[in-house]
């Protein structure tokens, strides 16, 4: 089975903070349902699963989860049944939810403490009307998220060697793990040391840390690989706002300006959190001079829910900014903010 994509593009920035250049690795391009990290995992799901011959999907998200979004798209292009186990305590209204029941997926809602046991409940419901079930953890979580992150690595690599350019960190947003394990897993096999940083959209780093260790350590093991050392996993959790799905002002701004100046959505739960995360990281941190790829990890639909909080006002010291910006670009200078 031949994945439904092509590696996704690296976009330069015109970001220039503290004279470092940063590169995007644009993941929500990958042409399934908006993208995103999670339609990357879902191509090695979708293949585990036919190869299963099951014949009909569950899995457990919010109402905002990109992951929920993505299977309900693929049960639907494949004609599966798709049932999505979902907290009734997280149950606000998204774009994400909205198209999830545009996908024609059922919607199962629970407390959060009875999630496990509505989950086995519904599997064995499903057996017992005559289906084949295949269960996805919530976010993709697994070897099958995580080796899709080994393979999106090597796809970084390519890229280097194709444009000359040695990226020195990556950044990206780190949810349920697999993502950063698939990164770190990917730079550990390569014989690499760029420094792979996790920044944290909902877990404290107690918490969310030894999930993505044990990620990286599962996967290597059972690819008889040797171990990495415990300085590998950077899960950086002093940038989540209040946990999950809260931001401020601060991340939306930053969300507003790579819009006006990239043309590139991010949103205030995952992305755009990461991204302010990131440039926080790096100012605490008096990083400069570096080459720094941040990988959008996807939920573009979750920009339009804050849409409102984007509206531009021009105040003099932005049409100054504007001016200088056209002015250089005018110039053959480019942008440098």
């Amino acid at each position: 089975m031949k994945p439904f994509f092509t590696p996704t593009p690296i976009q330069q920035l015109t970001e220039t903070f503290q004279h470092n250049r940063f590169y995007m690795k644009r993941e929500d391009l990958i042409p399934l349902s908006f993208g995103g990290n999670k339609a990357r995992k879902a191509y090695y799901f979708l293949q585990d699963m036919e190869q299963q011959q099951a014949n009909c999907l569950v899995t457990y998200g919010s109402s905002s989860s990109n992951h929920c979004r993505v299977i309900a798209a693929v049960a639907a292009a494949k004609g599966y049944p798709c049932l999505i186990i979902s907290p009734s305590s997280q149950n606000t209204p998204t774009m994400n939810q909205r198209l999830v029941e545009t996908l024609n997926a059922k919607l199962i809602f629970t407390p959060l403490s009875q999630v496990r046991d509505t989950i086995q409940q519904t599997i064995e419901q499903l057996k017992q009307d005559g289906l084949r079930p295949y269960f996805i953890q919530g976010g993709g979580h697994g070897h099958n998220g995580t080796q899709a992150y080994v393979d999106a690595y090597h796809e970084i690599k390519t890229t280097e060697a194709e444009e000359n350019l040695i990226f020195d960190m990556i950044f990206h947003a780190s949810g349920t793990g697999t993502t950063q394990a698939g990164l770190i897993c990917g730079n550990h096999l390569s014989g690499d040391t760029k420094k792979i940083v996790g920044i944290s959209i909902a877990r404290d780093e107690e918490n969310g840390r030894p999930v993505v260790l044990e990620s990286a350590t599962s996967y290597l093991e059972n690819h008889s690989q040797p171990p990495l050392s415990e300085d590998a996993v950077i899960f950086d959790d002093r940038y989540r706002a209040g946990g999950y799905g809260k931001f401020h002002e601060g991340i939306t701004e930053i969300i507003k300006q790579v819009f006006i100046h990239e043309g590139i959505a991010l949103d205030p739960t995952y992305t755009g959190k990461a991204y302010w995360g990131m440039m926080q990281y790096i100012k605490e941190h008096q990083i400069e001079h570096q080459t720094i790829l941040f990988v959008h990890t996807g939920s573009n639909p979750l920009f339009f829910d804050q849409f409102q909080k984007f509206s531009y006002t021009r105040s003099v010291r932005d049409e100054d900014h504007l001016y200088r910006n056209a002015a250089a670009s005018e110039n053959g200078l480019g942008s440098n903010r």
